[in-house]
Formats: C-alpha cells, structure tokens, sequence
C-alpha cells in the first residue's frame, strides 16, 4: 500500500519529539499531531517549569540568611505574578525550540487532536483522515483526580503554574514526588501547607531512612500533616475553600492541590479500532524495547506505557523505538539501575535498592551511613543536616543502592549512578580521593 507517512506520532512530548527527528533521520516522512503545545508535561507543565519555582523559593531562605554572610537585605518582598510569567515565558521559549527541531527535521506538524481510526489510519480533530505505515502513541499521561464532592474546586500541577495570585492557604492531597515538591515550593514562599494523604508515609518507593529524614525537617519548616486523612468534601466559601477530611476538623484553604498520581492518557484515543486491549490503569501494552505492541503497525512510548512516567525513559524509548523500526538496529532497554530525585526542601535522590529491598533480595547485606551537617547549611538559621546511605550486598560489598538528603543531592547522585550501574564495590568508593570540602566526599569517608 502507500500511505500518506511513514511515522504518524500522536503526542509531541519528550518521547514523540525523540523518535520524530530519529526516523526522520532515516529517511522516513514524519508528521506528528499535538493538542495543546509542543514539548509535553515536561517542558509544558511539569518537570522543567516546576524545576524553576523550586529554585525561586530557594531565595526565601536564603535572603533570610544573608545577613550572616555580611549583606544587608532590605525591602526584600515576593510578588507571585512576576515569578509565574517569568516562567511561563521561559516555557514559551522552550515550546519554541521543540517546535524549531521537528520543522528543521522536516517533521509535518499537526497541532490538533488525533486519535487512531485503524492499523494504519489517524483522525484528526477537523475530520481529515491520514494514514502512516506506522503509528506512534506518544501522549503521555494526565493527573488523576479522586471523586469526592466539590472536587472541581481543586487543581492538579496542570493549573498550578497559572494561579491568578498566590495562595495563603495551600492543601495539598498526596504524599508522593509532585506532593512534596509542592508543598516545599509553597511553605518556602510563605503559604500554609498542610499535606493529607490516605496513608501514613511519604514517598513509599524511597527508602525509609530518608523519608523519614525530609519529614521531620519539612515538619520543622513549618508543614503540617494529616496522614490516614483522605479528602471527603471541598466545599466554596466566602473566604475560600473548607477542605473536609476524615478524623480531622475542616480545614480553610486558598488552593488545594491533587497530586495522587497520573494515568495514562489514552481515553477516546481509539485504540480499540486497532484491536489493542488497554491495560488495568488504562496503559498501552507493549512487548519490548521499541514499544512494539499487539497491532503490528502501532507502538506506544512513556508515560502512556506506565512502565516508568520519566522524561529520561520516554526519550529513551523513542530513540529505541525509531532505531529499531527506522534504522533496523537491534536495541535494549534497561530499566535497572535508573536514577531518580525528589526536589523538595531538602532534596533527595536514590538509585538502586532500598535497604529493604536489599535484605530482601541478598542473604547478606551492610549498610554505611554519613550524619552530617552541610557546610552550606553553618550559617543557615534552621540546624538542617544531611544523609547519606551507602547499600552494599555480598562478599565483595558490591554497591546496590545509594539514597541521599541535602543540598544538592540530586546533582551529586548523577555521577554516582554511575557507579553503581558498573557494579563497584565498596573498596572502590574507599580508594577514590575525596574532594575537600564538599558535600559529595562523604560518599567516599564512609567506614
């Protein structure tokens, strides 16, 4: 047959940009259809704007302490309009650029909604249909919001970057990544934070030592809790919002933030006219690296395959998806041994087994540790200290997991992950030189 494309990708976020420009390289005619904006949740709503807001509430803290470094601060004050355009100017100009690779990779731009009208046939939002030898579902997952009443009065991090004027009073259901990053966001630039979750954790997947650890400073900073405490009712007031949850008196709010996760988002995408059966979160089987899935002409990339919901992955995953389809290259994807970070305040980061997972996969496992208090934190008026934790498993005390809380840490985890996907071992980190003085050298003092 021939068809009107080689590729037709459906979603230009990280992952459909990747493997666009990928085949196009090849030799292969690419057109891709976005509904809102080029670039994805990273670039559009999640990662990359919400990275910026961390780093603008770094500030509060540290005018405060300037004055123990010998400056004199006056006058200082916030003004949340300036920060929130300054931001979404910067996601303009990243739109921007995403744009500029696919055009100067000659990639067609649709920028409506597409969904899949058979193997081979793409539907767009004005009623054209296209068809393509292959088919792509790129499009990423959306915020799932719980049902309760009054729950329309609620935001998800979509709607986050956009408030009209900062909130006071900030609610925030969830105890994972989003949550917490949030909710430091909020508490460093003045709001009253309280976080309610269904259960009494934070951040399961890390390891316990280090939730435990960010939640007892984030409490010192001053964010409340309310753990077993799911939201029943939200109701709108003159004043603003009454959050109702179990076990505790209603809450005033200003704004109240869902973060309890994302799913894939693949409703009214069609994918049954192409015989593909969804998952039981709504997610797009696949059977192998390149996001092959049950129809031969139709493969599926990040986030919507719920394998790992990281930017890293989805790119990944669609350089693997063109090499191997476009470039006839036999790939791999490793899902081991990936790197991750929460940038709450204080930051952590982890790669690998937590010592839970270690004890419960190894007969023998030792655990090294470093207490320590960050010189970037000496003159700082809250006494903050930083962790390290150093899991090792065998004999030879191979390094199976490294977890962090600190300044910096995710910076610092980078270069271990490394490390650790080489499998070294705990003499290896001793015989490495440290580099005096910073916070990094406590990985290689430890005894």
């Amino acid at each position: 047959m021939t068809y009107d494309y080689d590729l037709f990708v459906i979603g230009a976020g990280s992952g459909g940009v990747r493997a666009s420009r990928i085949a196009a390289g090849y030799g292969a005619r690419v057109a891709v259809a976005e509904e809102f904006r080029v670039g994805g949740t990273c670039v559009i709503r999640g990662c990359v704007p919400k990275k910026l807001l961390v780093y603008a509430s770094h500030f509060a803290e540290e005018l405060h302490d300037a004055a123990r470094y010998g400056w004199q601060v006056t006058g200082a004050a916030f003004d949340w309009a300036t920060l929130r355009d300054a931001v979404n100017a910067d996601v303009d100009r990243l739109n921007g650029l995403y744009t500029q690779t696919l055009d100067n990779n000659h990639v067609e731009r649709f920028l409506e909604r597409a969904v899949v009208a058979g193997p081979n046939t793409v539907r767009l939002a004005s009623g054209r249909e296209v068809t393509a030898r292959h088919i792509l579902i790129a499009v990423g997952a959306w915020p799932v919001l719980p049902d309760f009443a009054g729950v329309e009065h609620c935001i998800t991090s979509n709607e986050v970057f956009h408030l009209p004027k900062f909130p006071k009073r900030v609610v925030i259901q969830g105890a994972g990544y989003i949550a917490m990053e949030f909710a430091g966001v909020f508490n460093a630039l003045g709001a009253e934070v309280t976080v309610v979750n269904r259960s009494d954790k934070i951040l399961r997947s890390y390891d316990a030592d280090i939730t435990s650890r960010l939640l007892a400073i984030t409490q010192a900073r001053g964010i409340q809790y309310r753990f077993n405490s799911p939201i029943t009712r939200v109701e709108k007031t003159g004043d603003g919002l009454l959050v109702h949850s179990v076990g505790h008196n209603p809450l005033p709010a200003d704004a109240v933030l869902i973060a309890t996760g994302r799913a894939p988002k693949t409703a009214g995408l069609g994918l049954e006219s192409a015989g593909i059966v969804l998952g039981k979160n709504g997610e797009v089987p696949v059977r192998n690296a390149a996001g092959a899935t049950s129809c031969p002409s139709i493969h599926a990339v990040g986030d919507v395959t719920d394998r790992v919901q990281l930017t890293p992955i989805a790119i990944r995953e669609g350089q693997a998806f063109a090499d191997a389809v476009f470039g006839g290259k036999a790939v791999a994807m490793g899902y081991d041994h990936i790197p991750s970070a929460v940038f709450s305040q204080p930051a952590l980061a982890a790669i690998g087994l937590t010592e839970a997972q270690a004890r419960a996969e190894y007969p023998q496992v030792k655990i090294y540790t470093s207490d320590f208090r960050p010189m970037k934190n000496i003159f700082a008026s809250k006494i903050e200290r930083g962790f390290y934790k150093l899991v090792v498993a065998g004999v030879e005390e191979r390094v199976v997991g490294v977890h962090m809380i600190g300044p910096d840490a995710p910076e610092i985890l980078q270069a271990v992950a490394i490390a650790v996907r080489a499998g070294l071992t705990k003499a290896d980190f001793d015989a490495t030189v440290a580099l005096h003085p910073s916070m990094a050298e406590e990985l290689v003092l430890m005894r």
